[in-house]
């Protein structure tokens, strides 16, 4: 089975023989750079225990799924939690309405799109209304918008795989959910220092934009920009502002709010580099710090808080972490690739469960969300060298 590259990017060819992965760059971007190809960080038969721990992981998310095509979560964590087993499925070549889980996926995206309200809002938990406001409960709001990034990107994702026939409804989701996301990024913002960004719907706080949703925000305006949607340059270019904004100087990493010092974490570090990626700006000055202060953070210590020196515990997830940084470290390639992902992906396999299924994050705000998220979230750190999801080639 071949893979080739969407237009615009630099080709990569991904071939799959007897389960392994080999990656030929064509042509090579900046070899003196990026070093040997990503495949090399593994041996042919580790990449093989890699592919045997994916399937072990699918077959099981396959076991979770409901009759209307949702994963199991929390009403406030739907349709994320579905995008993101979706989308791990998406990661391996599996396509809605083709091969063997065609079926399963199509009903996945269904439910997705079943999820949209009148303003065009992607989320189970929010009011049916036909305009979008701010007067939300914190809970809702602070759920809403992640669901929404979460779920506008896995169409936007499918609908540049799947190709034009099966790809209307999701269409019109996309813009109506596109319109949304433009409407969030215009809210008035009282400090200047947060202007571009995002933050939930409901006005929590002064501070009015983080790192953590504008990076789900962006990277639904770059996929749909991809996908062929009308998305202006000039949004991305604020977004990205806002993400410049959010980098520590003094500790070389990126913070959760712009003008927060004490809130750095290796989602947020590895946000920030996909952030800059999507933008077309790779191997800036801030990610390639931003990558060294993930290597000394590291993931050996498998679901723990994070210990390292100038990071705020407060703030850290080690799945959520995981999944930003293999593919922003992916990003980086060279030697930030090859010392950060086979460490990453032997402890993650180590401690994968028997049935297949990693275990719930453990800091509880987000472990009630339960471990279809984590396990979706465990297929696709592992499958950031694959580079079939078109938002996370390099």
């Amino acid at each position: 089975m071949q893979h080739q590259r969407l237009p615009g990017s630099n080709f990569i060819v991904i071939f799959v023989l007897s389960g392994w992965f080999w990656t030929a760059l064509l042509p090579a971007q900046e070899p003196e750079k990026r070093g040997p190809s990503p495949a090399t960080v593994l041996t042919r038969q580790e990449w093989k225990e890699v592919d045997q721990s994916i399937e072990k992981a699918l077959a099981w998310l396959l076991e979770q799924q409901e009759p209307d095509g949702s994963f199991p979560t929390l009403k406030h964590g739907q349709p994320g939690v579905t995008s993101l087993c979706t989308m791990a499925f998406l990661s391996q070549g599996h396509l809605p309405g083709e091969g063997k889980y065609g079926e399963q996926l199509q009903r996945s995206l269904d439910y997705i799109v079943s999820c949209q309200r009148r303003s065009g809002v992607l989320a189970l938990a929010a009011p049916n209304r036909e305009k979008l406001s701010r007067i939300i409960d914190h809970e809702t709001g602070y759920s809403l918008v992640y669901n929404h990034a979460l779920a506008g990107l896995a169409l936007s994702e499918c609908y540049a795989m799947v190709g034009a026939a099966q790809t209307k409804q999701m269409k019109e989701a996309i813009e109506k959910a596109l319109d949304v996301t433009f409407q969030m990024q215009d809210f008035r913002r009282a400090r200047r220092i947060d202007r571009g960004g995002w933050r939930y719907l409901d006005i929590l706080e002064l501070t009015d934009a983080d790192l953590s949703v504008t990076a789900w925000q962006l990277m639904f305006m770059r996929s749909a920009k991809n996908a062929g949607f009308d998305v202006d340059a000039e949004r991305i270019d604020r977004a990205v502002e806002y993400v410049h904004r959010c980098f520590l100087k003094d500790h070389g990493t990126f913070t959760y709010k712009a003008g927060y010092k004490d809130r750095a974490s290796r989602g947020m570090a590895g946000a920030g580099i996909l952030a800059l990626a999507h933008s077309g700006k790779h191997d800036t000055k801030e990610s390639l710090l931003a990558g060294d202060w993930i290597l000394k953070s590291g993931f050996e210590s498998y679901n723990n808080l994070g210990k390292v020196r100038n990071m705020n515990p407060k703030g850290d997830r080690y799945f959520y972490g995981l999944l930003t940084c293999s593919h922003a470290m992916y990003q980086l390639g060279g030697r930030h690739w090859r010392d950060f992902f086979p460490p990453a992906a032997r402890v993650l396999m180590e401690n994968q469960n028997a049935n297949g299924s990693w275990d719930a994050e453990e800091r509880q705000q987000d472990a009630r969300f339960g471990n279809a998220y984590t396990t979706a979230v465990g297929v696709l750190a592992l499958s950031a060298p694959n580079g079939l999801l078109p938002i996370f080639q390099r």
